[in-house]
């Protein structure tokens, strides 16, 4: 969708963006991020020609943006930014029909789109239409600068630091909102934020930034598990592993190789395999690894004089994930259901690994100290 070519951006001696080249995908939500100055803003006006590059050029959908009207480039292009900067002496549904208007839409089209958009923000048509700007809160103002960019149904939204001015809390609920915006209308998203929470949250894809330069440029879970730079890393921060576990996935830190067993085998013989490779339980499975339960040395103890076979025993009910799953799914069950372990499925059901307390423990200790 949208292409740098060895993009350079010089104001006399002073590199603001020195040879990017990046490509972000149809329908992706792209953010931008790194210390001031470092180019994220800079990059982003480049894409509606806000700012004209140096050296390079962009590409969207194949056309070289250089050779497009710029006026006409930016009607077809969303636009967020953290001032709003509505229209004073204009009523709500004049600032958020003001693209559409001067794309010559017909009336009735524009007041049907005002009224759709401003139901999408949650804000209803019959108390917000005929307002004005200074009549809403600030976390209101942001929501009618959202749809706004949204009212001639852009490809591409283009978001610079949008919630930096609103308080926390609404800050959070914006993001919610966008998030779920997104989920409906999939569009391709550029967004600037200087908070890697914030970018944690949102992003499908985050490009980290240094003077002009991208250092990488991943999702957040590759970013927060194989950071690619020591500024990277120190940048995101190492407690953000535990501080949102939901970017680590089973599959990256699961027991691989979990001790399994076949239902048929004796309760000696499960003893006797426990003791050998020194765990307190085993995964049942069958012949072609199919599983089917668990079971602990307690519950062969506690049936040694009754049982003969790990089938009669077993426990069936068990609570798992699939590898896609994350870390924060798997401490969600362990607290819940106070289970220690946890078994990894694969999409046929067959045991591709396991998830302890003390294993989880243990990874998420060396990701942290190394």
């Amino acid at each position: 969708m949208i292409s740098f070519k060895n993009v350079t951006k010089r104001y006399d001696n002073f590199v603001a963006v020195d040879n990017l080249t990046l490509d972000i995908n149809k329908g992706e939500f792209i953010v931008l991020i790194g210390p001031s100055g470092c180019g994220k803003t800079t990059t982003l006006r480049m894409i509606n020609r806000l700012i004209e590059p140096t050296e390079g050029a962009i590409y969207i959908k194949g056309t070289d943006i250089s050779k497009i009207d710029a006026v006409e480039l930016r009607r077809n292009i969303g636009y967020v930014i953290q001032q709003i900067a509505l229209f004073p002496h204009m009523t709500i549904a004049q600032n958020i029909g003001l693209v559409p208007y001067l794309k010559n839409w017909p009336e009735k089209k524009r007041k049907q789109r005002v009224e759709e958009l401003l139901e999408f923000v949650g804000m209803p048509p019959s108390e917000f239409y005929n307002r004005y700007p200074n009549e809403l809160s600030g976390g209101q103002q942001q929501r009618i600068g959202v749809a706004r960019a949204l009212a001639a149904d852009p490809e591409i939204i283009l978001m610079d630091e949008p919630f930096g001015a609103v308080d926390p809390i609404t800050r959070t609920t914006l993001q919610e909102e966008l998030l779920r915006m997104q989920d409906k209308l999939e569009k391709t998203i550029v967004f600037v934020t200087h908070d890697m929470d914030e970018a944690l949250k949102l992003a499908d894809k985050i490009a980290i930034m240094k003077d002009g330069k991208v250092l990488q440029y991943d999702s957040p879970d590759q970013l927060l598990v194989n950071p690619a730079h020591g500024f990277v890393e120190e940048f995101i921060g190492r407690d953000r592993l535990l501080k949102q576990p939901e970017y680590i996935n089973v599959k990256d830190i699961m027991i691989k190789n979990p001790v399994t067993i076949l239902p048929e085998r004796t309760l000696t013989y499960a003893l006797e395999k426990m003791r050998l490779e020194k765990v307190d339980s085993l995964m049942v499975v069958d012949e072609s690894g199919r599983f089917i339960g668990l079971t602990t040395a307690k519950d062969v103890l506690e049936n040694f004089d009754r049982a003969e076979r790990v089938s009669e025993i077993l426990t069936t009910n068990v609570h798992y994930v699939t590898e896609d799953a994350n870390i924060s799914q798997v401490l969600s069950i362990m607290a819940q259901k106070q289970v220690g372990y946890v078994p990894v499925i694969s999409e046929d059901n067959k045991l591709t690994g396991l998830i302890t307390r003390s294993s989880l423990v243990n990874v998420l200790g060396q990701r942290l100290t190394v």
